[in-house]
């Protein structure tokens, strides 16, 4: 198998193009860093609101005060 370089070079101008075009295109969706995993540092952080709030009002009333 010849090395893409060689490859490309094959190519007409206009396709040299679209190949580059293609690679970018990879590069902005799919060669991106994975997000870090979530930590769960805060676990357990808003236990004296649980007698106030069911746990639904206090993912809202977290977004709240963090001004999501």
């Amino acid at each position: 198998m010849k090395p893409l370089e060689e490859i490309i070079k094959e190519l007409p101008p206009d396709l040299q193009q679209e190949v580059l075009d293609f690679a970018q295109f990879l590069l902005n969706t799919r060669a991106k860093p994975k997000p870090k995993k979530l930590r769960l540092s805060w676990k357990g952080g808003f236990k004296e609101f649980r007698d106030q709030y069911t746990s639904l009002e206090l993912q809202k009333k977290a977004l709240e005060w963090w001004g999501v």
